[in-house]
């Protein structure tokens, strides 16, 4: 068996997408951002916005005509060729993967403070087993993370933006080019999560009116959200003290609401660390199907009608890095890796008949030039990895 059963409505799709999307970026992303672009920072954030509504609207024109499993692995593959379809998916699963290893270890920062690694590998294997006693399940858990999560920054939100050193928001300063792009970089990093819709496309019902629209929902929800967060922690801060601390919602918010604000980064990175195994498992098991990972993975499981060996492939590969590798610095390569992702998608919705061309443009433009300004160690890291692929598309065509 290597169909998959179509259970999820729109509403099941928002929720993936939102639980990807509010992950532990929102919590972690801003400081960074913020001392890169300083008081620019909402200029920024509007600059990830624009590329990341460019992604999703080429994703979701492209998912209504391939509702399939794999996301632009598929879309690569039919509008550009097997070579590109190949390489998305390639930067997909390597990228995401170090993601999820990231995840892992944020929560474990949370939660097992000191205790990291068995924490983060603890962590992998249970929402593995989740993801594979059905998607359903892992939807049900989804929703609870994201009701949490929302919770509490709105909590975040009223009370950094009211609080006694509000409103003293300090926007502008000089102008850096290179620190803005940069930061919008590393803010895309949290907007990265609508893919996990396009990825189940053969789990929605009617996915031509299903994934366009809650990949539409899902990104307006989360840009709003976003600005919000970033508006009100300025207001608390203001981008100097924004910009020197590690856990800035929870500095934003008062001292009675700190314990909420860490609970809450560690149940979203689990949401985030759930859609990422999801997504990442899905795009295998495509990938799978077309010959350039093992024939194993594309067993579908007679009873739960979910992909359960690359669930557990994949699984047990970030349980690995987890305990072996320190990635607190994946950010950058995961970034570098979702943004060329993304070039492909808008690559490929670009040859689409019958369709304005400003879009697909503007979005390819905008990941390459977002790639190209990250920190140079995260692109030379990434160039390895494409390298390493290609090598192994050669390969797998050869056999």
């Amino acid at each position: 068996m290597t169909e998959l059963s179509r259970r999820l409505d729109t509403r099941d799709a928002v929720v993936v997408g939102l639980g990807a999307m509010l992950g532990a970026g929102v919590f972690a992303s801003f400081a960074p951002a913020a001392r890169a672009a300083g008081g620019w920072l909402p200029v920024a954030l509007a600059l990830a916005a624009v590329v990341a509504y460019c992604n999703a609207t080429s994703s979701a024109r492209l998912a209504a005509i391939y509702p399939q499993s794999g996301g632009t692995y598929v879309y690569g593959r039919e509008r550009l060729g097997p070579f590109w379809g190949y390489l998305a998916g390639w930067t997909f699963v390597v990228g995401k993967t170090a993601s999820c290893a990231a995840m892992a270890l944020t929560f474990a920062a949370y939660a097992a403070p000191g205790y990291e690694r068995p924490a983060g590998v603890a962590a992998v294997l249970a929402l593995t087993a989740l993801n594979y006693f059905g998607v359903q399940r892992s939807v049900q858990a989804s929703r609870v993370i994201v009701a949490i999560v929302l919770i509490v920054l709105a909590a975040v939100v009223v009370t950094a933006a009211t609080g006694p050193h509000a409103p003293n928001l300090g926007l502008g300063g000089e102008v850096h080019p290179l620190g803005i792009l940069q930061a919008a970089g590393l803010l895309f990093f949290a907007f990265a999560g609508y893919a996990r819709i396009a990825t189940l496309g053969e789990e929605v019902r009617d996915p031509a009116r299903t994934i366009p629209r809650a990949i539409a929902i899902a990104l307006a929800i989360v840009l709003v959200v976003y600005a919000l967060v970033a508006f009100a922690v300025l207001a608390a801060l203001g981008p100097a003290g924004l910009a020197g601390t590690t856990a800035p919602l929870a500095e934003a918010a008062p001292a009675w609401l700190d314990p909420a604000v860490r609970a809450g980064a560690a149940v979203a990175a689990l949401g985030a660390l759930l859609a990422l195994i999801l997504g990442v498992s899905r795009t295998g098991f495509a990938m799978a199907r077309d010959g350039f990972f093992p024939r194993a993975l594309t067993a579908v499981h007679p009873r739960h009608g979910v992909p359960h060996r690359a669930e557990l492939a994949v699984g047990l590969l970030v349980a690995v890095l987890v305990a072996t590798v320190d990635l607190r610095g994946a950010i950058g390569f995961s970034s570098f890796g979702v943004l060329l992702y993304y070039a492909v998608a808008n690559a490929s919705a670009f040859t689409l008949p019958d369709r304005s061309k400003v879009v697909p443009v503007a979005g390819l433009a905008g990941c390459l030039l977002l790639a190209a300004t990250l920190p140079w160690h995260s692109s030379l890291a990434g160039l390895v990895v494409v390298l390493a692929g290609v090598a192994w598309y050669m390969y797998s065509v050869r056999r």
